[in-house]
């Protein structure tokens, strides 16, 4: 199940005016353009903002998501009828062939039930062609990323107009071996509402993702560093066989 960051309509909606920095995408476009990728599947596409740069270029783009509020605003974007958006997830696609299959930012890692995980990855192995990639990236559980998410380092006051003011911060809630559980509170200042969203991410170490890979049929093509995070992820590039 989505986020409530992704599921509340009010939050949907803020997502990425709290959030506007999106470089991290940079390195997924720089893939599209290396593998020569003309239809894309973007799983967990969230708001649509990945899916959105692709279709401003050109690719026919499938964007899934089982949030529906994300959804909803990324329909009501700019350009949003030249992508195909469905509410739902990898387990039960539409027949697609794709050449490049993408989970950016947190998505691989949101997926936590090791069943759910191997039918992602069956499902976007089945809506590639031959010969397509799939390219995701993960932290690195060395890294413990987690140990910095306080309300101390991410405290801030977004001003966002016709809503006012918004604080928002991040708290570490619970860590129970690879899985790292933190909420996101919202305080809207003009009626004094707060929301929280609660996520939990599972930390896999860099053997265990590509034997998944490998046990699912794929192969892995490379293991590279996170230009936005570099020492802290792996980004993973799988081809369909």
């Amino acid at each position: 199940m989505a986020d409530e960051c992704f599921r509340h309509p009010r939050l949907a909606a803020l997502y990425d005016r709290l959030d506007p920095d999106r470089s991290d995408l940079d390195a997924y476009l720089r893939i599209r353009q290396e593998t020569g990728a003309r239809r894309v599947l973007d799983i967990g596409c969230g708001t649509g903002v990945f899916a959105l740069l692709l279709a401003d270029r050109g690719i026919d783009v499938v964007g899934v998501d089982p949030a529906q509020a994300a959804i909803d605003v990324a329909r009501a974007e700019p350009g949003s009828e030249r992508v195909r958006w469905i509410r739902g997830d990898a387990t039960a696609l539409p027949p697609l062939r794709v050449d490049l299959a993408t989970m950016t930012a947190n998505v691989a890692q949101e997926i936590v039930d090791p069943d759910t995980w191997r039918q992602t990855l069956q499902g976007a192995r089945e809506a590639l062609r031959p010969g397509g990639h799939l390219v995701f990236e993960t932290r690195d559980p060395a890294r413990r990323a987690w140990e910095e998410w306080t309300r101390e380092n991410s405290y801030r006051v977004t001003e966002i107009p016709g809503v006012g003011p918004v604080e928002s911060w991040v708290r570490l809630t619970e860590v129970s071996g690879p899985l790292v559980t933190f909420r996101r509170t919202y305080v809207f200042a003009a009626d004094g509402q707060v929301l929280t969203s609660d996520s939990t991410l599972r930390f896999r170490e860099r053997e265990e993702v590509g034997a998944d890979l490998v046990t699912q049929g794929f192969v892995v093509a490379d293991v590279r560093d996170a230009p936005d995070r570099p020492g802290r992820e792996f980004v993973f590039l799988a081809r369909r066989p």
